[in-house]
């Protein structure tokens, strides 16, 4: 049996879907690395919403997909952009989500780290910017979350130079009561955050980081990196304080950051891990045998999948996230908040089941391309 795929040229090909899914279980806790997966959020699809709105959130549905990567030994990333922060999710559905997700890990016995922004402000004086990330620090250590200090639009408008990112971050970590993750995401995951750091000097603005984690290596737990550059994330790996991790962030050289090298490795934070979670958890499993070869041969094929997922405007990626988790069986619908279902192609969703199919990804590939059928024939594809 095959389905018709259309490709990027107009036409249609035939692919014929796999039979049975990757064999995974859940297992024990990693040894070798800690691994979280950002995890997106569940739209109510039966909510009177415009794309405008603030987003009803299926909350049900949204802790279920929390406990599934808990259960396969992964940390959630809460409250983190591939939950769609700042793109349909505002500030105060993200406080739901990380109150109800911390008290959901406690029940499950699940590691969490929320993100702390500032995303309550348009923009604002460096003052107002701090009182935002105090704010939302607060919120997500009376959850009992580990707090994630992530980039901000606010700061990035409102700082002059350098010297800003010092005083600002400095004071934060000062006030943090634990160890946090920096998190430095780049202009292609979200436009508003170039020249973060105080340069678009790349180079420049990597000075300035490590600057501010050298002030206080006691109140970072690590770092989190989503510039998409191999090579710059080995060699800022490579200079941080000892103690201090790093968690790539990078959906497209993970393989090889994860594995490592003779001077070090790369731990996880990942967006891709939210389709790719089962699959990446028993390949962590085997890294944690000492058997790296082996957890290549299971983790580079997903590459392509994550190449295509988050191809330019990268900061899309979420939209393949939620239609994977759609054919996945995670939800009952491919409906995402703010509307963004609509930000990829029919020809971008063809292949991007293609590929997870190919992988075994889907628990029931009987349903995925049911659903993958439906969704054609709302595009006007016959079978």
């Amino acid at each position: 049996m095959t389905i018709q795929l259309p490709d990027a040229t107009g036409g249609l090909r035939a692919y014929e879907p796999r039979a049975e899914p990757l064999a995974v279980t859940p297992g024990a806790p990693f040894t070798s690395r800690t691994v979280f997966s950002a995890a997106h959020v569940v739209a109510d699809p039966y909510a009177d919403v415009t794309p405008d709105s603030p987003a009803a959130v299926d909350w049900d549905a949204t802790l279920a997909f929390r406990r599934h990567l808990w259960s396969h030994g992964l940390g959630v990333a809460e409250a983190m952009d591939t939950a769609q922060r700042g793109m349909g999710l505002d500030w105060a559905g993200a406080a739901e989500l990380i109150r109800r997700s911390a008290a959901e890990a406690k029940s499950a016995g699940g590691r969490i780290a929320c993100g702390v922004g500032t995303d309550q402000l348009a923009g604002g004086t460096l003052a107002e910017v701090r009182a935002a990330y105090e704010e939302q620090l607060a919120v997500v250590e009376e959850s009992g979350a580990q707090a994630i200090l992530m980039a901000s639009r606010a700061l990035a408008k409102a700082a002059s130079g350098p010297e800003d990112y010092l005083e600002v971050y400095g004071h934060l970590l000062r006030q943090a009561a634990e160890p946090v993750i920096l998190h430095w995401l780049g202009p292609m995951f979200d436009p508003g955050l170039e020249g973060y750091w105080g340069s678009a000097d790349l180079d420049a603005a990597t000075g300035t980081f490590l600057e501010v984690i050298a002030a206080h290596p006691d109140k970072v737990d690590g770092i989190k990196v989503s510039l998409l550059d191999a090579r710059r994330e080995i060699d800022l790996r490579r200079r941080l304080p000892q103690g201090v991790r790093c968690y790539t962030g990078d959906d497209f050289n993970y393989p090889e950051l994860i594995a490592g090298d003779e001077q070090g490795f790369s731990h996880a934070l990942l967006g891709i891990f939210d389709p790719l979670g089962p699959l990446a958890a028993e390949a962590v499993r085997v890294l944690d045998t000492g058997n790296t070869a082996g957890f290549r041969d299971l983790l580079d094929p997903t590459v392509e999948l994550s190449r295509h997922l988050f191809q330019a405007p990268t900061r899309f990626y979420k939209t393949g996230v939620v239609f994977l988790a759609w054919l996945a069986g995670h939800q009952s619908h491919f409906t995402m908040v703010g509307g963004l279902q609509s930000a990829r192609s029919l020809p971008h969703f063809a292949r991007a089941y293609e590929l997870a199919d190919g992988l075994g990804l889907f628990p029931d590939p009987k349903l995925a391309e049911e659903r993958m059928k439906t969704l054609l024939a709302m595009y006007g594809v016959t079978q």
